[in-house]
């Protein structure tokens, strides 16, 4: 039997050509829905040939956050700490969504790439000199996990559209078919989620609508449990 020598395959193939190729695949599908034998695909190659370079799925998940995170530049230091997360979060959504996936990845392993010690310090920084004390850590979490999990969701809505009994359509008409339904259970119907099943800018323009109520909402408990906590502290 002749073997095919796969060498002239990938003669100038390198770890960046790799992750490049999986970072691709990432924008245009999930990080979660491409395999190892797609992306040997994408780059001609075997599948052999992608773990020699850079390891398997795991790595390359890592790579493709990493990628991700790189992007993402602190704001200003003097901002106070409400501004300071909104203008990141208000950024960093946007930025997730473009890779779906990688905030549901990052939910799942937390802040442990190096790409991540940047922004994380100087938030812990903020939160510190904004007297959450001990609680930093706590604030910091619920803001990005909060942030992230939003993201994290539309990804895995977005894939389900399309899909009979799993997307926004079917909901709607779930929703119109229910005679006990309140008025107010079928308003939600019709002014939040009839946007997601349009599709299209509607759809988009709803998403993010929502995603920056849930980063605002959730600055707006923690002030509130900070002045709480300056008050109730001891003088």
């Amino acid at each position: 039997m002749t073997t095919t020598d796969p060498a002239p395959f990938h003669v100038g193939l390198t770890p960046e050509r790799v992750i490049d190729a999986a970072v691709e695949l990432t924008h245009e599908s999930h990080l979660m829905s491409w395999s190892i034998r797609d992306l040997a695909g994408r780059l001609g190659v075997a599948a052999s040939v992608i773990y020699h370079h850079v390891g398997g799925k795991d790595l390359l998940c890592r790579r493709v956050v990493e990628r991700m995170l790189g992007q993402i530049d602190p704001p200003e230091a003097d901002l106070p700490w409400q501004d300071w997360f909104r203008t990141l979060l208000y950024s960093a959504g946007p930025l997730a969504a473009e890779y779906p996936g990688t905030a549901k990845w990052m939910l799942m392993h937390g802040p442990t790439l190096p790409a991540a010690l940047p922004v994380l310090e100087a938030g812990m920084t903020v939160l510190h000199h904004a007297g959450f004390g001990d609680r930093a850590d706590f604030a910091y979490a619920v803001l990005l996990n909060n942030a992230m999990l939003t993201v994290s969701m539309s990804d895995d809505r977005l894939q389900h559209e399309d899909d009979g009994p799993r997307d926004h359509a079917t909901m709607m008409t779930e929703f119109r078919q229910m005679p006990t339904a309140s008025e107010e259970v079928r308003a939600m119907g019709q002014e939040f989620i009839r946007p997601f099943a349009e599709g299209g800018e509607t759809a988009v323009r709803m998403r993010w609508n929502y995603y920056r109520f849930v980063v605002d909402t959730t600055i707006a408990g923690l002030e509130a449990s900070l002045s709480a906590s300056d008050i109730d502290a001891p003088r």
